[in-house]
């Protein structure tokens, strides 16, 4: 059977749908798999007036997930969330930091291998996919101490052959960790209410970590102990504005549309910027929805937004 993190994508398929024909649509589901031949042949026969994107990944590969929204572009089919070209940039993190690092956004130092080291100071570092989300692959022993760079470079080369995917070396940023989502809307994209993961259940000597295990094992300690806050002290009020600044600022330096999350860490230097995810998940029961709610939002009215949007940009 397919892993969690894809099963995920079916779940939210469902609950649009439903969403959809509570609004009036008619629906019907598309399906695709390394192959878009037979896709591309119902799109042309059909015309949907709209096609509502919910692609993250395609062959097994999170990077190739932007064909399904090239070929959307080709045949001049209006479709939900970001365009091609922007889910591309967000895809590959390290384009996306370079972008955000060019615009005086703040974002931790990265080593990738073959291109100069940005900022590389020694210190703790995680070692990630480049281009993959859902936490694949990310777990506490991708974290260690790193005193020089060729040793970074040597470690984030062995994690590419054995995970088959291109992965890099972030700075670990030791602090709190918050998550917010952003939608659109008639007067332009509004910052949902910040989360934050709560790690206090979390052992003294344990790493702070939203991993794989976290996201999706159901059995494990730290999906059970990561849960989201939405309640802040007042003394948190300047943070959480820098927040919500920096998630639009985001949003609007990759040039996204619909919906988006935007990933931070927080030390005693402030907010890092660590990921844009421009297709987050929208399961009932996952982070975004859970913003919706407290934003006071029905999740019916947030697809309802999101076809709105779709349909005004084309």
């Amino acid at each position: 059977s397919a892993p969690p993190d894809a099963q995920d994508t079916l779940i939210q398929a469902a609950a649009v749908e439903r969403a959809l024909r509570a609004l009036g649509h008619t629906t019907a589901t598309y399906s695709l798999d390394g192959d878009l031949t037979h896709l591309r042949t119902r799109l042309e026969s059909e015309r949907p007036a709209l096609v509502f994107n919910l692609v993250e990944s395609l062959a097994g590969s999170d990077a190739a997930a932007v064909a399904a929204a090239a070929l959307l572009d080709g045949l001049g089919l209006a479709y939900t969330g970001s365009s091609a070209a922007a889910i591309a940039l967000s895809n590959d993190k390290c384009a996306a930091k370079a972008l955000l690092v060019r615009l005086g956004l703040p974002t931790p130092e990265w080593v990738v291998p073959g291109r100069p080291p940005v900022g590389f100071r020694p210190g703790r570092y995680i070692v990630k996919s480049r281009f993959e989300h859902a936490s694949v692959g990310l777990e506490e022993d991708a974290i260690g101490r790193y005193e020089d760079v060729a040793d970074l470079i040597e470690a984030v080369a062995l994690a590419s052959r054995r995970y088959g995917r291109p992965c890099f070396g972030e700075r670990f940023i030791e602090g709190r960790e918050f998550n917010l989502s952003v939608l659109a809307g008639n007067r332009g994209p509004r910052v949902l209410p910040p989360a934050e993961i709560d790690f206090s259940a979390f052992p003294p000597t344990k790493a702070h970590l939203v991993g794989y295990r976290a996201k999706w094992d159901e059995s494990s300690f730290e999906y059970h102990n990561t849960p989201r806050r939405f309640s802040f002290p007042a003394n948190d009020d300047a943070l959480l504005k820098q927040l919500t600044n920096l998630a639009l600022a985001s949003f609007d330096a990759l040039q996204l549309a619909g919906y988006a999350r935007v990933d931070f860490r927080v030390d005693r230097d402030g907010p890092w910027i660590l990921e844009i995810n421009t297709n987050p998940c929208i399961s009932p029961d996952a982070g975004f929805a859970a913003a919706l709610g407290q934003a006071g939002i029905a999740y019916d009215d947030a697809i309802d937004c999101l076809v709105r949007a779709a349909l005004e940009d084309n």
